[in-house]
């Protein structure tokens, strides 16, 4: 079987077992990973941006390196074999499931009119200050974070594995978990941390792209997240979560950014889609978490398509050399 077929069905059945089973509480293969990577900090950290970058080449080298051995493993087995591994590469990397499920859980508290209860959850979701927030601007918060974390935690990975296959897929998602550990501005992580958080940038500009495009497709609104996109992707610090952030905000028809809280720093971040949205509603975060759950369908389609069409042409190419010799 080819390695196109492989890759469509081994993901395919990846990202159907993320939406049965989800995350599991324990002995999670990230997880795993976020503990070695821990391991590997304690022993390489120094206040120091050549030390950060062997700490990042060693853990995402490390992950690219298992992925290949597995892979090589599979090459001579039976095409289910390869498939089996692609797809449990795809269920181990990707979080929709889970990501739809935290948000889920805050909008309902916050339906329920229990904020504590949201504020008890928000930190499972993301890095703000939840004792700094309203029950408002706890929506908004997750819905920012459904829309980034859909580029983060699903979109890119495919990205990656349509590129690279099952090291690719290991590989972006240990470059992603860098990031979450070290890759903030602390004072511990400014210098240790800049390997992984450019590295990170870069690895996820091409899933960002595509999480905002299928977020136009899919959306509600395709005129409004077109507009957004172009007029506010820019204005975010991030240069991909600018993207995707305003692509699902005009989708929505609502306002994302503004002034943010992290354990008592404070942000103020340009408001997207500001001309034409209105504020986050509780109601938003379902809306959110079903675009979330589109767009990566549209994501899968793109990847699965762009990885036929060019083993089609590789094929093709190979044939005609074969017929000119």
């Amino acid at each position: 079987m080819r390695a196109d077929r492989v890759f469509a069905y081994g993901v395919t059945a990846g990202l159907i077992g993320d939406r049965i089973l989800g995350d599991p509480r324990r002995g999670h293969p990230v997880a795993a990973f976020g503990r070695a990577a821990a391991a590997v900090e304690r022993a390489l950290w120094r206040d120091d941006r050549a030390r950060g970058a062997l700490h990042t080449l060693l853990c995402a080298g490390g992950a690219a390196a298992v992925g290949a051995l597995g892979a090589r493993a599979v090459r001579s087995r039976p095409a289910a074999a390869r498939i089996a591994l692609t797809a449990a590469a795809t269920w181990a990397v990707v979080g929709g499931t889970s990501l739809g499920r935290e948000a889920r859980a805050i909008g309902g508290a916050l339906a329920a009119g229990d904020a504590e209860v949201a504020r008890e959850r928000l930190p499972h979701l993301c890095g703000r200050d939840p004792q700094a927030l309203d029950e408002q601007q706890m929506a908004r918060a997750v819905v920012e974070s459904v829309a980034e974390n859909t580029s983060d935690a699903v979109v890119g990975a495919l990205v990656w594995g349509a590129v690279a296959g099952v090291p690719g897929l290991l590989a972006f998602r240990a470059v992603n978990t860098l990031d979450a550990m070290v890759g903030h501005k602390s004072p511990r992580h400014l210098r240790y941390g800049w390997a992984s958080a450019r590295l990170d940038d870069v690895a996820g500009w091409p899933g960002a792209r595509l999480t905002a495009l299928a977020a136009v497709l899919a959306g509600p609104d395709r005129r409004g997240a077109v507009r957004a996109w172009r007029a506010d992707a820019a204005k975010h610090p991030s240069p991909n979560a600018g993207p995707v952030e305003s692509s699902f905000a005009g989708a929505l028809g609502v306002r994302l950014g503004g002034t943010l809280a992290y354990a008592g720093r404070v942000e103020h971040r340009a408001v997207l889609n500001g001309a034409a949205g209105r504020p986050v509603e509780v109601a938003d975060i379902e809306r959110a978490v079903r675009l979330s759950r589109r767009v990566t369908w549209v994501a899968l389609g793109a990847c699965v398509a762009a990885r036929t069409l060019v083993s089609r042409a590789l094929v093709a190419r190979t044939t005609e050399k074969g017929r000119r010799a």
